[in-house]
């Protein structure tokens, strides 16, 4: 009796294939975090070096060759620091809200498809997961602003909030137009549907949500122009100034995750995902990877040429200007689908 016999005979018939399925499971989630927490560390590093050269600086140089290692020491000074909690913040909430934001953004890898038949959760509703997760997000945002007992965290949550909703309408409605031409709410049968499309690509067709998208992205994850609720000249750092060791490199992960995340679902959405020019052998997330680094080179260009906005011209921009559009590009998408 071989050892998967001997498995079946002490356990219920079905089990081994349930804990092996399980295990697969198990390793496909410790895969993705691995790939994309390293991505994130090295978002910080390549950030720093992009705007110290735009700048005519040279970035981090220090720690390993070319302050390769900056990450890591970066990492370790945080997690040796003083936890410092403020005496009269509300500790429970203070404690929780960090937790929130990470664990908001990492549930939203599990329904993110990387490559052909590669998604840890392939459900029919990814897209509409994906926009509930982002906004549970700034509930750790407002959450720690007010929990800190602090003018800057408070404003700063104040902020967020306010912002997140209105942006959050932007960004939602710049995808219709991505689920009427598709006819799906799958991230995979958009990436699909793409493929079947003359351009490869919904960028053309949908530019008009395309460029709200865009814009909506960078204001859903505080990146500058919009970066009003963390805007250090005028509130320190905002919701997270009473935070520092982990629990502030809890935010700066979360912030960073979500510019990554924002990155996938515009390459999925947009530019055909995983497919390119030419398949790459053994490589098949190769495109999506490059469509990705694009779209964060754009975050820091941004934020090296871009001034920040004015906090009346931030909502100013959403609400009469960004809706109006996604609200047109939904009634150009339909009546064409209709006509053709």
């Amino acid at each position: 009796m071989d050892h998967v016999n001997i498995f079946e005979f002490l356990f219920p018939q079905g089990i081994f294939d349930l804990t092996i399925r399980i295990l697969i499971i198990l390793l496909e989630i410790a895969l993705v975090l691995a790939a994309v927490m390293a991505h994130v560390a090295y978002a910080t590093y390549f950030e720093r070096k992009t705007i110290g050269h735009m700048q005519v600086r040279l970035g981090p140089n220090r720690v390993g060759w070319r302050g390769l290692l900056q990450p890591i020491a970066d990492f370790v000074k945080l997690f040796f620091k003083e936890d410092i909690i403020p005496e009269r913040a509300d500790k429970p909430i203070f404690y929780v809200a960090p937790i929130i934001s990470i664990f908001a953004g990492m549930s939203t890898l599990a329904v993110m498809p990387f490559f052909q038949g590669f998604a840890i959760a392939n459900i029919n509703i990814g897209l509409l997961y994906v926009l509930a997760m982002s906004s549970l997000g700034a509930y750790g945002v407002v959450m720690s602003g007010w929990a800190s007992n602090s003018k800057y965290s408070f404003l700063g949550g104040l902020r967020s909030s306010a912002q997140v909703i209105s942006y959050e309408i932007a960004l939602g409605l710049s995808l219709v137009g991505v689920i009427i031409m598709a006819g799906s709410l799958n991230l995979a049968d958009i990436v699909k549907a793409q493929e079947a499309y003359p351009t490869k690509a919904y960028v053309i067709p949908q530019f008009l949500g395309f460029f709200v998208f865009y814009v909506a992205a960078l204001a859903e994850t505080n990146r500058t122009p919009f970066d009003l609720p963390e805007a250090e000249s005028e509130l320190v750092a905002g919701y997270f100034t009473e935070y520092s060791g982990m629990r502030f490199a809890l935010f700066f992960v979360a912030e960073y995750l979500g510019m990554i995340i924002m990155s996938i679902m515009g390459a999925l959405c947009f530019l055909g995902g995983w497919n390119g020019p030419f398949a790459v052998p053994y490589v098949p997330f190769f495109w999506l990877l490059v469509k990705v680094y694009a779209f964060m080179f754009l975050y820091y260009w941004i934020r090296a040429t871009v001034p920040r906005y004015r906090y009346d011209q931030l909502m100013g921009l959403g609400w009469k200007f960004l809706i109006p559009l996604a609200l047109l590009n939904i009634v150009i998408t339909a009546t064409v689908k209709i006509l053709v």
